[in-house]
């Protein structure tokens, strides 16, 4: 039979020691399979190895120190394992790295100052570990970087705007850590190729959504729910032509009583996801509320003591795009195409 990607079987057995013999090895890939055991030392001796990919396995134990003998390596994937202990500083020292993928594993203790020193890296990506601690302001050296994913770990300390000032990068997640601190005031000029921001649920965000933001032009994802923001939802964010999916919910956000923010988003054309619940409008859903996109497929505003009275254009409005209207107090039911729910 002829093999194939589909035909793959998988594997049950540690990584064998032997392969360190290959020393002319440059490419090793043997994720998704299910491989066991400890990741062993011996690897450190493939000095020419550029791509080492092990992840979506059952690997335990450390990264060994050895790693940083691996002076070529341009990406080293080790995510969905079960790997513990600290990311070795080792690493660091690892100059042509590009791409460092650590997620979805156990990994503890501190990230160093020294990832500073990886300075051609462009993914960066340890989320859902459990690292403790601040985010190095060092990573800010890393002037290719384009994606940054530490969520869902437990950083610390201040959100350290400094982390911001690279202006490649696309993809920013820093979900579910317990940062303090606020937006840029900078933002559009700092971040001018962001494509998608996701802080959700830091401990502490305070203050305003910056007016400049309008200059992120490149946002499709924008997430700052569940955080402490304040003041006036900015009519700027109607310039964000590219944004899909706008998650404000669980603020203390306010506008206006007519909710003019709503009529500028009806500049936003590809926008399928607005969320404003638990947000202190105080206003009246505005007629302009029918001109929103015609991808809008999710809009929700439940306890934003916003006025009940439903529009009539509004309700024609529904009715062209197959939403579905909840009854008010309603809760939201995920069997919907779309809940509007405002009480």
């Amino acid at each position: 039979m002829q093999w194939s990607p589909n035909t793959q079987r998988a594997l049950f057995i540690h990584m064998p020691t032997s392969l360190s013999n290959c020393s002319q090895l440059q490419i090793l890939s043997l994720s998704k399979n299910e491989f066991d055991g400890p990741i062993h030392s011996e690897i450190g001796r493939l000095s020419n190895l550029q791509k080492l990919a092990l992840g979506t396995n059952h690997f335990t134990g450390i990264i060994p120190q050895e790693i940083g003998n691996l002076v070529n390596l341009v990406l080293l994937a080790m995510e969905r394992n079960q790997i513990t202990g600290s990311v070795p500083n080792s690493i660091f020292n690892t100059s042509s790295l590009q791409i460092l993928s650590l997620s979805m594993n156990n990994l503890s203790g501190f990230l160093s100052w020294e990832i500073g020193n990886l300075t051609k890296m462009q993914h960066l990506q340890i989320n859902e570990n459990k690292l403790i601690g601040e985010i190095p302001k060092e990573i800010s050296n890393l002037v290719e970087l384009e994606e940054l994913v530490l969520a869902d770990s437990s950083f610390s300390g201040q959100l350290d705007t400094e982390i911001f000032n690279i202006s490649g990068l696309r993809i920013i997640d820093l979900t579910d850590n317990n940062l303090s601190g606020s937006l840029p005031p900078n933002i559009g000029s700092i971040l001018p190729n962001i494509e998608d921001l996701y802080l959700h649920n830091l401990v502490n965000l305070f203050g305003n959504i910056p007016h400049c933001i309008s200059n992120c032009s490149k946002l499709t994802i924008l997430e700052l729910s569940n955080n402490k923001l304040t003041g006036l939802i900015p009519n700027s964010l109607g310039y964000l032509t590219h944004l899909q999916y706008l998650y404000l919910d669980e603020n203390n956000l306010t506008s206006d009583s007519s909710l003019s923010f709503l009529a500028s988003l009806t500049n936003c054309r590809n926008l399928t996801t607005l969320s404003l619940d638990l947000n202190p409008l105080n206003g009246m859903l505005p007629a302009s509320i029918g001109n929103l996109s015609t991808s809008l497929r999710k809009f929700y505003a439940e306890s934003c003591n916003t006025n009940r009275s439903v529009n009539e254009s509004i309700l024609k409005w529904n009715s062209k795009r197959n939403w579905r209207i909840a009854k008010f107090g309603t809760p939201f039911s995920e069997t919907q195409q779309v809940a509007w729910i405002y009480t």
